[in-house]
């Protein structure tokens, strides 16, 4: 496994965080990395043009510098659903296109980490939505779970889904997103429910920390 999709059970689960430590851990193998954002919601205007702050931080990760608008070709400034944000500035987002941005960057490096927007469901339009992205891509998963109240049924039903769109769900990733200690029973039942295996139990992070070092590719769930 090289590439990478990376989803969440919902928006606002560390999926970036996790997406910078996955790309870290990818480039201890020795591997020349890109990061892709296709998708953001939540830009800020600048003199450049809209930037969004994941992926300009997932773009500071990578081994390599790309233009922005290959790394994010789907940009919008509203900070709501993407389907709703490109509908408000007239912009259909094609999957196609953003399948001719990742070619782009796949041809030269050895991996990228393509980050989702939302959760595995999300519309893109009338009538893709996320997984449909990630089906065209053709990549193994990664599913981000936040670590919190209501989040069990959330994982079975996006693992269950990830599993019926035919990709393969390479592995997901508890991501403690609150500063609670009364969750190892969640982590617990998550991991006697979750065929796939646990790649990382990432604690609540301080600000600026890394999750690299509780990540593990090759599927060690300590």
């Amino acid at each position: 496994m090289t590439s990478i999709f990376v989803t969440g059970t919902d928006t606002e689960v560390g999926k970036t965080t996790i997406s910078i430590g996955l790309i870290a851990k990818l480039q201890e193998r020795g591997l020349v990395v890109a990061a892709m954002k296709p998708i953001a919601s939540g830009c800020e205007r600048m003199s450049e043009g809209l930037r969004n702050e994941d992926a300009l931080i997932l773009s500071k990760q990578a081994t390599v510098s790309l233009p922005y608008n290959v790394i994010n070709p789907y940009a919008f400034e509203s900070a709501i659903a993407p389907h709703i944000a490109a509908q408000q500035v007239g912009v259909v987002i094609n999957i196609k296109s953003i399948k001719q941005h990742y070619n782009q960057i796949q041809q030269q490096v050895d991996a990228v980490v393509v980050e989702g927007a939302g959760g595995w469901l999300v519309p893109l339009n009338d009538q893709d939505t996320m997984a449909d992205l990630a089906i065209a891509l053709d990549l193994p998963v990664v599913l981000v779970v936040a670590i919190r109240l209501g989040c069990i049924n959330h994982a079975l039903l996006s693992v269950q889904a990830i599993e019926q769109s035919g990709l393969s769900l390479y592995g997901w990733v508890a991501n403690h997103v609150e500063d609670n200690k009364q969750t190892a029973a969640i982590v617990s039942s998550l991991k006697d429910n979750i065929t796939a295996p646990c790649l990382g139990n990432v604690p609540y992070l301080s600000s600026g920390k890394l999750a690299t070092e509780y990540l593990d590719l090759g599927g060690d769930d300590d």
